[in-house]
């Protein structure tokens, strides 16, 4: 599981996923529709609140539906579980890392869609990412940011 091409993602990240594309198209659009409905036989659609913010609300539905069917379609699930060299940092892998002045950091690899910095899940194409890439315990890997270069050293690599 060295390549990780296409849009990578976890079978967790996957299924939350399909979860927001079929609440957006089972439970919110329809809502949408019968709120425009019920305001374009209002009269007056020009000045009908209810109308124009339902249309708006329905085009932003519709442009995330689209984005959701591409990234879906694109997506190459990739369960960490089964990652077969775990002493190497791939994808799904829980890294921790200290920088120059031995604050410890953990991140966890997944795809970009499911990428979330507060929870310590890094996406796949960050700049932090790249850099860890392959790294085994106790390689240094530098990191260049806006504010400079940063030089971090692998301490532990998990899996699942």
């Amino acid at each position: 599981m060295r390549e990780t091409q296409g849009n990578p993602i976890t079978p967790g990240g996957f299924t939350a996923m399909q979860a927001r594309y079929e609440h957006l198209l089972g439970t919110e659009r329809p809502q949408i529709v019968e709120i425009v409905s019920w305001a374009a036989g209002n009269g007056d659609r020009s000045e009908n609140g209810d109308y124009l913010y339902g249309r708006k609300r329905m085009r932003e539905i519709d442009r995330e539906l689209a984005h959701l069917a591409r990234r879906m379609k694109s997506a190459r699930v990739i369960d960490p579980a089964q990652q077969t060299e775990t002493d190497r940092a791939f994808f799904g892998a829980t890294v921790t890392l200290a920088d120059e002045d031995d604050r410890e950091t953990r991140v966890t690899l997944v795809g970009d869609d499911e990428q979330d910095a507060g929870a310590g899940r890094i996406g796949w194409s960050s700049p932090l990412a790249r850099a860890i890439r392959g790294a085994q315990v106790g390689d240094l890997r530098t990191v260049r940011l806006p504010s400079g270069p940063k030089e971090w050293e692998v301490i532990e690599i998990a899996y699942g």
